[in-house]
């Protein structure tokens, strides 16, 4: 699972520094912790949402001049500007996005969605609501994302679309799954609520396929506390989708559109994202690739030493993407390769004093409510075993995502992973 080209080795810098961590104790034997910083200085450093002058300007005009909605539609236009999308709708949050984009899609009842099984709940719960029923697809173990080799296995007569996860800020391999679904006449629809900003091939995540939805939830890149939005490639499904959950809209659609006549009532949701939070989305969507770079740098100088260290690997990225990161900063251990535990490991990096988590991510055909046959149309297959989100869950790591830059911190971060490799002869046995 490296992706470095010093695949079965550790470089001479990594000797030296493991070298010179041997004259140190580990901080779970009374050693000094490898990472000084207090913790209201890596606080400091690992905030998020950030708000500035600019927002809090921004609420203080609205709430000033009671002009609160007409934010919305400028948050639409700035969002159909980045993405280069012909249409953008703005919701209450990246649930209601993904549902409208679900509704926009048309299609009878019991069409199955192929969709990963590492993903939040939003990407796949919401479907027994419109009849529709997820079929659960296994994630490449290098990536964490959609694996299109799994998913031609599970194809069905009743096969209609394809839902993606861009895990963790990696974009989706979203050329090899566009002709996947091309080649079996299937609809794509990106959850891009964890890669806003992502890139493959000049496009952005969320722009590949019919519909992209986002988040604004605090913890995304684009953070307004809650909130979310949907880009659309169709006047049809944009129109559909709006009408759903926006009962006041349609009577601004085209006279010719099939869907101006249900003005008034919509199709009975209310999604409409609250004007204080789409007033911040806009001064974050300006900011937005200069703080996913910050982040992505500071992942990038701290994973130049890491990577040296056998047993430790990224997510892998073509030369053609552009990740950012979404929450954490994961890596992949290989407990056979560096020669000891992950338990082992997470012991002794947090009594080093680096915030590291091994916890599982989300696996959605393991929750109950698809084993219940009495919410959908007809059960969801379960797989027994999805042997790519057990490997990627079996082998993760996340560490935090550094905000601003911090090298100080990256190099006591960096300090902390070589003083515990120097140290894992010893570690393997304990």
């Amino acid at each position: 699972m490296r992706n470095t080209s010093a695949a079965g080795a550790v470089s001479t810098l990594t000797h030296v520094a493991l070298g010179a961590s041997k004259l140190e104790p580990l901080a779970l034997n009374g050693g000094p912790k490898a990472v000084q910083w207090p913790a209201d200085k890596q606080a400091a450093v690992t905030k998020w949402p950030r708000y500035g002058a600019e927002e809090k300007q921004a609420l203080s005009t609205l709430l000033d001049n009671n002009r609160f909605y007409a934010e919305i539609p400028l948050l639409e236009r700035e969002t159909r500007d980045y993405f280069h999308a012909p249409y953008a709708k703005a919701h209450c949050n990246g649930t209601s996005a993904l549902i409208s984009a679900f509704f926009a899609l048309n299609l009878p009842a019991g069409s199955e969605i192929l969709a990963p099984s590492y993903t939040a709940w939003a990407t796949t719960a919401p479907l027994h609501l419109l009849g529709l029923v997820p079929v659960f697809v296994d994630v490449d173990p290098r990536t964490a994302c959609f694996s299109v080799e799994d998913a031609e296995r599970r194809l069905t007569a009743q096969t209609r679309a394809i839902v993606v996860n861009h895990a963790w800020g990696l974009p989706c391999e979203m050329d090899h799954i566009s002709a996947f679904a091309k080649k079996h006449g299937l609809r794509v629809v990106e959850d891009a609520a964890q890669a806003q900003g992502a890139v493959l091939q000049g496009r952005k995540a969320g722009s590949w396929g019919e519909i992209g939805a986002f988040s604004f939830q605090m913890s995304k890149a684009l953070p307004a506390v809650e909130g979310g939005i949907a880009i659309y490639q169709s006047r049809e499904a944009y129109e559909r989708a709006t009408t759903f959950g926006n009962y006041e809209l349609p009577s601004s659609f085209p006279a010719d559109s099939a869907y101006r006549k249900y003005a008034g009532t919509g199709f009975g949701p209310k999604f409409r994202i609250h004007p204080l939070a789409a007033a911040i989305a806009r001064q974050q969507l300006a900011k937005l690739d200069r703080m996913n770079a910050v982040a992505a740098q500071n992942a990038s100088s701290l994973n130049q030493r890491l990577l040296e260290l056998p047993g430790l690997a990224a997510q892998h990225v073509r030369a053609d993407m552009q990740r950012v990161y979404w929450s954490a900063h994961l890596l992949f251990f290989d407990a056979k390769r560096a020669g000891f535990s992950k338990a082992a490991l997470l012991k002794a990096l947090e009594a080093e004093g680096v915030r590291i988590s091994g916890a599982p991510y989300d696996e959605q055909h393991k929750y109950v409510l698809y084993s219940e046959v009495k919410w959908w149309h007809h059960k969801p297959p379960i797989p027994e075993h999805l042997p790519g989100c057990a490997q990627v869950n079996a082998s993760s790591l996340r560490l935090p995502l550094f905000r601003e830059p911090a090298p100080e911190l990256i190099d006591q971060y960096a300090r902390a992973f070589e003083k515990v490799w120097a140290h894992r002869s010893a570690l393997a046995r304990s």
